[in-house]
């Protein structure tokens, strides 16, 4: 029969694996469960190339929507001048669109089996959105940079939608058509009536009589 001092440490020697148990296990490493680039088939009808295809094509959209999204927020914070407020207010209202935008195009990534982009020096690596300098520049440029993010963001979308139709790749066809390009249309339109050179207190009766004849 056990002795008190016997259950004593065998109880004591239960708490300590016990508490051994619920340490975090920190400090690990090993290799990859997948290599980015290669594809983890999932069964959704599509072609293992037609997967790997759209993939790459929805990475380098990804890297672009996200250099466009932080350039809405380095705006946002940078914005000067007397229309401060609502610029402020608009970028970061397309900051927030545009990160929506982030999500569902590295969802899809995921959803092909295959690996999205994430930290920011790859990012930086694959975008061909230029680089802005690190300054604060004046509205007009911080808008026209907007703009010429907006049209590479849309041009490439374009082609990577037919490309995906053509390869019966529906799911992201739907999705750089039905989100990614009328997202980037509609912020197109916000801003690029910014830069419309119009009267702000009194029209200009001699511009609108030379518009009238």
């Amino acid at each position: 029969m056990a002795s008190k001092t016997d259950k004593r440490n065998s109880t004591y020697s239960q708490l300590e694996t016990g508490a051994e148990r619920s340490k975090p296990l920190v400090h690990q490493n090993a290799r990859e469960i997948q290599a980015y680039g290669r594809i983890a088939k999932l069964p959704i009808a599509l072609d293992e190339k037609v997967c790997a295809a759209s993939a790459e094509n929805l990475n380098q959209i990804l890297a672009d929507t996200i250099t466009l999204r932080d350039l809405y927020k380095k705006h946002h914070w940078q914005v000067a001048g007397h229309t401060f407020y609502q610029l402020h207010l608009l970028f970061d209202k397309h900051h927030n669109e545009q990160d929506e935008l982030v999500d569902a195009i590295a969802e899809r990534i995921q959803t092909l089996g295959a690996i999205s982009l994430a930290m920011a020096a790859d990012i930086a690596e694959t975008t061909i959105i230029p680089r802005p300098p690190r300054g604060r520049e004046e509205v007009p440029v911080q808008i026209s940079r907007l703009l010429q993010a907006h049209e590479i963001v849309l041009k490439e979308t374009r082609t990577m939608a037919r490309q995906a139709a053509e390869a019966g790749d529906d799911g992201t066809n739907d999705l750089l058509v039905s989100d990614v390009i009328r997202t980037n249309e509609l912020q197109v339109w916000f801003l690029a009536e910014h830069l419309v050179d119009v009267p702000v207190v009194r029209a200009d009766e001699a511009r609108a009589a030379s518009a009238g004849r």
